[in-house]
């Protein structure tokens, strides 16, 4: 039985329907409500389980709007579960503006464990797990993109991104193009359906992937990429992040002393780390 006044947050699967959790079935079975991402698409999931609870959409366009309506259901006593179209809600999905709320409200909120693109790709990625960043997707803008991507190839950890089949190609050429030759990628796609593929080597192994078959440039896609920090004795592993921010934006010398007086460390070691990871 669910909770009265509860907000569940239910991951649903990402391709495979065997990877829904018999809790999250149970869930969404007793809730009264279940907010989704897209009725029509998650109207397939529900139906392949025979679940009949009523749905109302709550997507990007409408988050604001719904999330009073959703609150005052809430605390009318209705139990309402939350799902996107694919995944854990709220990972690069709406809810956000949802679960504030409610926790704001004082409101339960349960979350079920279950499928993410993000934990997928990463665990089988064969890249560095033990420190990750998640970026969610790209900028569209090339200027914008190059600077995200410099500063997540100069954090010296893994860094995950989505990516939208028709701007994948853009992307690696944007990688290509500002970031090291000795970055590590790893190109997922179509986790856990029929034609789940993973793809690791250089950029150009992934675009000579992407080149080779039109049918490899479709599909929903999770890009990871790791390079090692190119860290100098004495100056703290934040720095080197912070120096990864600022260089796209204004002068190696001057991002240096930025730095440098942030951390209260050596402007010349500094301008030096700024020279290797401009020219890397």
């Amino acid at each position: 039985m669910s909770l009265p006044g509860c907000l569940y947050i239910v991951p649903t699967p990402i391709g495979n329907l065997s990877d829904i959790s018999a809790r999250a079935l149970e869930v969404l079975s007793k809730v009264d409500l279940i907010a989704a991402e897209d009725t029509r698409h998650s109207s397939r999931l529900l139906g392949h389980y025979q679940i009949a609870t009523r749905t109302i959409s709550m997507h990007t366009h409408n988050e604001q709007q719904r999330t009073g309506l959703l609150i005052n259901k809430l605390n009318e006593g209705m139990s309402i579960a939350l799902i996107s179209d694919a995944g854990t809600p709220l990972i690069s999905d709406p809810g956000y503006s949802l679960v504030n709320s409610c926790r704001n409200e004082g409101l339960q909120v349960i979350a079920l464990p279950g499928p993410c693109a993000l934990t997928t790709a990463l665990s089988a990625s064969g890249l560095p797990t033990d420190t990750f960043t998640f970026f969610g997707f790209l900028p569209v803008k090339q200027q914008a993109k190059a600077e995200k991507l410099l500063a997540a190839a100069g954090m010296g950890h893994t860094a995950v991104f989505y990516e939208a089949p028709r701007r994948i190609a853009d992307t690696l050429k944007v990688c290509k193009a500002n970031l090291s030759e000795h970055t590590e990628y790893v190109l997922a796609k179509e986790l856990t359906k029929s034609f789940e593929t993973f793809v690791a080597g250089s950029v150009d192994d992934l675009l000579d992937y992407l080149a080779k078959d039109p049918a490899h440039a479709k599909g929903e896609f999770v890009l990871l990429l790791y390079c090692k920090s190119q860290q100098i004795e004495g100056i703290p592993e934040g720095a080197s992040a912070l120096l990864s921010d600022l260089l796209p934006l204004m002068p190696p010398k001057q991002a240096a002393a930025v730095v440098a007086k942030h951390y209260d460390v050596n402007k010349k070691q500094v301008y030096e780390m700024s020279l290797s990871l401009k020219n890397s």
